[in-house]
């Protein structure tokens, strides 16, 4: 459709908008760009966004083409689906909001050498002066067009919600023809991972901001779930249904899970301050109370004006708060919960079988004093220090926590450069046994790669300690290592061999020789048979 602007005049029009603007080439296929007006962001379009613009266009020298600036309608398209000629799709994409710009396209990205007759000869350039207005970004989540998202409100801030975080959700789910399907106007709370109503809504919501909306085009493979026959729980929805759903992130608690097993979860109900948090041996200041299930309060500690104190990891409040507490910030607050699968006999005297649920709020800490601040006998007593308290833990069964004292212990003598010679023979010895017994701690947790790795680290000070050679086997034998636990063990045996333990455990390796011994010939008894 022809423009009624004149072709003398609009030539005039843009070159007195175009003088003293620069020029660039937009790829390698002879795409140009002229910036009128630059834009107010520094974000562009990405594929399958849903663009407004107002534009005007003309073969250069020759006719002008269609409009939408006096039609007072955007003219809307989506990037990269083929919707609008391959130079302005181009030209379009590099566009930010409010941007105005003048596009040069050459005929290898208009019509070619066909044209389009009657307005557009042959092997024509074109001249588009382009306003960039708006857009909506659509994405493919599932990069198989399973879920398209378009986003009709942006967010607020960066974040996005992760697997295992709780969500608040609004909702309404409908059909191909409008049907109603579900909706929820006050908002459902959910955990990312469990997902709700389908598939769709819980990978959705993990690409969404606080206060996002968007709409969601799903096919039926992420649609509502069926059930063990086929068909879905309510009886007016078809199966497979490819469902519209308009989706609101209202907010969401961040969910730590503190002991990696879900044994212990803490949900951010407030962000804290900076980004330091408490370590093994701080002085912490919190306020919080426990509760049961049926709300039963067992406990509560501190307040605002008097907030209960103590020191991180030496049992003075149940174990699995403890560690929960040491992942927060100042001034945050949390719900923490800790299952009875995490419990201990000495943590709640009668609690043993019931989930705990705690409120707490971190006020305050004082980290205790690094290792580089101390003085050389500083860091032995230190040192010393925690090592007795990890043999106290060991002995009493809690391997994870006595882990943890030898580990820190190591740390405070590993770097021998300022020590005296008497000193680095107290610090070696030190060294040495904080982590051969840490190594012992690893197996009985049965994180036999760290317990070798703790084994080797002594073994290249010293190539025949027989504790560390002993230790590595053990590891080597339970990830059935055999051959490295074998040679550890004759090692062990050249330095000491009367060694009643590294005898043990070169019994326990013939026993397992033998056993894939027999394995193997009933492998290849079997072979033969089929053969047969």
């Amino acid at each position: 459709m022809a423009l009624s602007l004149p072709i003398s005049s609009l030539e005039s029009d843009i070159k007195t908008k175009n003088s003293g603007c620069p020029e660039s080439e937009i790829g390698s296929q002879g795409l140009r760009k002229q910036i009128l007006k630059k834009g107010n962001s520094w974000q562009t379009p990405f594929p399958g966004d849903e663009v407004e613009v107002h534009f005007s266009g003309r073969v250069e020298g020759g006719a002008c083409l269609d409009s939408n600036i006096d039609k007072g309608t955007p003219f809307r398209f989506k990037l990269g689906q083929s919707e609008v000629i391959k130079g302005l799709d181009e030209g379009v994409a590099t566009m930010k909001k409010s941007e105005r710009a003048i596009f040069i396209i050459p005929p290898n990205l208009a019509y070619g050498e066909l044209g389009f007759r009657p307005l557009i000869p042959p092997n024509s350039t074109l001249i588009f002066d382009v306003e960039m207005l708006s857009w909506t970004s659509i994405r493919d989540i599932t990069g198989d067009g399973g879920i398209l998202k378009k986003t009709t409100k942006e967010g607020e801030g960066w974040a996005t919600p992760r697997e295992a975080d709780e969500v608040l959700v609004k909702y309404e789910a409908r059909l191909e023809n409008a049907a109603l399907v579900s909706k929820s106007d006050e908002g459902v709370e959910f955990n990312v991972s469990d997902g709700y109503l389908c598939p769709a809504i819980s990978k959705a919501v993990k690409t969404m901001r606080r206060g996002e909306k968007a709409e969601l085009a799903v096919k039926f493979s992420y649609g509502i779930r069926q059930n063990e026959n086929g068909a879905t729980d309510t009886d007016d929805i078809p199966p497979d249904p490819n469902l519209t759903i308009k989706l609101e992130l209202v907010s969401w608690k961040s969910v730590i899970d503190v002991t990696g097993d879900k044994k212990v979860l803490k949900r951010i109900t407030k962000v804290g301050e900076g980004f330091d948090r408490p370590n093994e041996g701080s002085v912490v200041k919190v306020k919080y109370y426990g509760k049961l299930k049926d709300g039963t309060v067992f406990e509560r500690k501190g307040s605002n004006e008097e907030p209960f104190e103590f020191t991180t990891l030496e049992e003075q409040i149940n174990e699995g708060l403890d560690r929960a507490i040491m992942t927060m910030k100042k001034g945050e607050q949390a719900l923490v919960t800790v299952t009875k699968g995490y419990l201990h006999s000495n943590d709640i005297s009668g609690m043993e079988n019931e989930d705990l649920f705690y409120e707490v709020e971190l006020i305050d800490f004082i980290k205790e004093k690094p290792f580089w601040k101390m003085d050389t006998k500083e860091k032995i007593e230190a040192c010393e220090r925690k090592k007795n308290d990890g043999n106290v833990l060991f002995k009493a069964g809690k391997f994870w926590r006595a882990s943890r004292k030898y580990e820190k212990a190591a740390t405070y003598v590993e770097f021998d450069h300022s020590f005296t010679d008497d000193e680095k023979s107290i610090a070696k010895a030190l060294w040495f046994s904080s982590n051969l017994n840490s190594a012992a701690c690893k197996l009985k947790l049965g994180d036999y790669l760290e317990a070798s790795t703790l084994c080797t680290k002594v073994l290249k000070h010293d190539p025949c300690n027989v504790k560390a050679l002993y230790r590595r086997s053990q590891a080597y034998l339970k990830i059935s290592e055999l051959d490295k636990a074998e040679d550890d063990i004759k090692r062990a045996l050249t330095s000491d061999p009367n060694n009643r333990d590294v005898k043990l455990v070169y019994k326990e390796l013939k026993d397992k020789q033998r056993e894939y011994a027999r394995y193997q010939t009933e492998i290849f008894s079997t072979m033969l048979s089929r053969m047969g």
